[in-house]
């Protein structure tokens, strides 16, 4: 039996997903989370075959939990289901060291198929991802990441402090404490090696981040 932890912060999705597995008889889901704290501590405490990871999750980014439970829970393997497929964010999953990667809209037999090769330990990606990480490994990607040398939440907080909003309306957008965005927005200078906020909004918008969101 697979045992599968379900991370979505939509209780709609989580419910889709349940039903979806309901329908096979070797995958049963352990737990479900709605935001990536829950999702690392249930990972930990139910010690799930595979996890089925959102990426944007309130609290801590779905990368970011991602990281965190190859770390604390290494057999698990966690299996990105998101709406984002572009390149920076499917590269930063797979550092991160999820096995597979699905865009949400993907049907119920590639999800099933998705999580029962995850447990196997083998990489699955849509047709269109497989194509992309074969070029990445051919030319390394990290040259079209901007600022590579920030963690995706830190390169996010960079992205909406570039569009004009205050730490307020960023944690408000991110679901964060406008004190934890402060505390990134100080991390970012450094590893920037910056002084001013106007600094990094400069740098970043001539990057290209900061579109309206």
């Amino acid at each position: 039996m697979i045992r599968v932890l379900l991370a979505d912060d939509h209780p709609l999705v989580r419910q889709g997903l349940r039903a979806v597995f309901d329908t096979v008889t070797d995958i049963d889901v352990a737990g479900e989370a709605s935001d990536g704290h829950q999702a690392l501590r249930q990972a930990v405490e139910l010690q799930p075959d595979v996890i089925v990871m959102d990426l944007q999750l309130p609290g801590l980014h779905g990368i970011d939990a991602t990281r965190q439970i190859q770390t604390q829970v290494p057999h698990a393997a966690v299996l990105v289901l998101t709406m984002f497929e572009d390149d920076a964010t499917v590269f930063a999953a797979v550092q991160a060291g999820a096995l597979g990667y699905l865009v949400k809209g993907a049907d119920a037999a590639d999800i099933i198929a998705a999580v029962r090769a995850a447990a196997s330990g083998q990489p699955i990606f849509g047709a269109a991802l497989a194509s992309r990480l074969r070029t990445w490994f051919a030319t390394p990607p990290t040259q079209n990441i901007p600022f590579p040398q920030l963690t995706p939440r830190e390169r996010d907080i960079l992205d909406h402090l570039a569009a004009g909003l205050t730490n307020a309306q960023i944690g408000q957008r991110l679901h964060l404490s406008s004190k934890t965005v402060a505390n990134n927005i100080t991390a970012i200078l450094a590893k920037l090696h910056l002084t001013q906020r106007s600094q990094a909004i400069i740098q970043a918008r001539d990057a290209g981040l900061g579109r309206p969101h």
